[in-house]
């Protein structure tokens, strides 16, 4: 079966496409579901959620890039909104004149850790600076991108995403997982 034909067979409501479909997809995004959160079952149902958009929008994907990018990308945008719906309030203040937080040439880690481990210590960060530190770090979002996501400043993104960072190298630090 062709991707063609698996989308054509989901559009049209098809139950066997739709599992095909579901299955094909459904663990790696699971695992980005799963850097939003800290609850498994919040996880699953950012996926749900996630899948009841692609499969709303499939008939609207054009071919013309990845699949998987376009369904990654509508499952992150359903995580951001449900993290949204749940904040109460800003995490941070706007901090001005902070300068850029990029990594500089000379930080250097050698470290002996596998992504499962890593993602543990990513979800013990508080719930602003892990959504920044996913958005800019894991999925590539520029800080204005992530600002008018997140609906504050981009030196507030800034600012969440160096802070998420130290906080990161510190745990590393204390475990002695980084040198």
């Amino acid at each position: 079966m062709t991707e063609h034909e698996l989308i054509e067979g989901c559009v049209h409501e098809n139950i066997v496409f739709q599992e095909k479909f579901y299955r094909m997809f459904c663990g790696k995004m699971l695992g980005a579901c799963m850097r939003y959160t800290v609850s498994r079952e919040e996880a699953e149902d950012m996926l749900q959620e996630g899948f009841v958009k692609v499969f709303d929008n499939l008939k609207h994907f054009r071919h013309d890039g990845s699949l998987e990018g376009w369904v990654k990308r509508i499952i992150v945008n359903t995580a951001i909104s449900f993290y949204n719906k749940r904040k109460n309030k800003q995490i941070e203040q706007d901090i001005d004149g902070e300068g850029s937080f990029e990594p500089s040439v000379n930080e250097q880690v050698s470290c002996k850790m596998d992504v499962a481990d890593l993602l543990k210590v990513i979800n013990m960060l508080p719930p602003g600076y892990k959504m920044v530190f996913n958005l800019f770090a894991i999925e590539g979002y520029a800080h204005k991108e992530i600002a008018e996501i997140m609906n504050y400043s981009e030196n507030t993104s800034k600012t969440q995403y160096h802070k998420a960072r130290n906080l990161i190298q510190k745990i590393l630090h204390e475990r002695k997982i980084l040198t």
